[in-house]
This record gives C-alpha cells, structure tokens and sequence, in this order.
C-alpha cells in the first residue's frame, strides 16, 4: 500500500477541531492518466481529487448532495471532464436528482 488517508468530514466534529474523521462511503474512485484519483462517495456532499503517488488532497468541491457513484470521466475534442450522479439518500443524507460535471485543466 502507498498510502491510506480517511475519507469525509462530519462538520460538527470539524468545528471542534477534530480532524480528519471520514466517513461512511458509497461509491468508487476514478483514476485519470495523469495521476489524479477521483472519488466523492462521503456523507459531506463533496468530491476530491488525490495525488495517486502520494494520498494529498490537491482539489475538492462541494456537490449539491452526496455523490454515492463512482465518477466517470470522458473527453470531448480533446478535453478532459469529470461527471457525477448526486442522488444522496443513504445514511440519513439529503436526496437529490442531479449530475454535476467539471472541465479538468488543460
């Protein structure tokens, strides 16, 4: 194993300064060509990006609720994009209908 690093925040327990917790997960990472790891699957509503190498955070965003897929990414005249389905529902979470894309950098 290269690294292992907890998965999600409960915000209550953030606010008290205890961090990192992670969560209960539902879904799986996406890995890119160029190293990055994708994976939402948290109860916070958020999808990260990690460093394959190394386990760092290097991006993170918030979706409307939880993520509980495993992202898919695609190209389109030779750009890069990252979708998930946010449909939440699991383990007490909001539920939600949506998908949400993201162009990755050039």
């Amino acid at each position: 194993m290269i690294w292992k690093v907890p998965l999600g925040e409960y915000p209550e327990l953030t606010a008290k300064g205890i961090a990192p917790t992670g969560t209960e997960n539902y879904g799986g990472p996406v890995v890119t060509a160029y190293g990055l790891v994708f994976i939402a699957a948290t109860k916070d509503s958020k999808i990260r990006a990690f460093n394959k190498n190394t386990g760092e955070i290097v991006w993170e965003a918030k979706l409307p609720v939880p993520g509980y897929a495993t992202p898919a990414v695609y190209t389109v005249e030779g750009r890069q994009f990252l979708v998930i389905a946010c449909g939440g529902g699991k383990i007490g979470s909001e539920s939600g209908d949506e998908y949400v894309a993201f162009a990755l950098p050039e």
